[in-house]
């Protein structure tokens, strides 16, 4: 259950910080602040599903190196 809670706690923190390289900051403030925060968005979304590859592949390794503890 810790585990559960200090995932949801990270993805959360990921959600809120703010999510532009330094590059694409200085591209987007001299735009539009609504183009800013589609981009925010945008790789926002971008980087969510590595994580969520990673964290199952390793859920499941976890989970099989045990069964075959037992």
């Amino acid at each position: 259950m810790k585990k559960l809670t200090l995932s949801i706690l990270f993805f959360l923190s990921i959600y809120i910080a703010n999510a532009q390289c330094a590059m694409c900051k200085a591209v987007v403030e001299s735009g539009d602040v609504s183009q800013a925060e589609g981009l925010n968005s945008g790789i926002l979304y971008l980087m969510i599903f590595p994580y969520i590859l990673v964290g199952t592949l390793l859920y499941f390794i976890i989970k099989n190196k045990r069964k075959k503890k037992i």
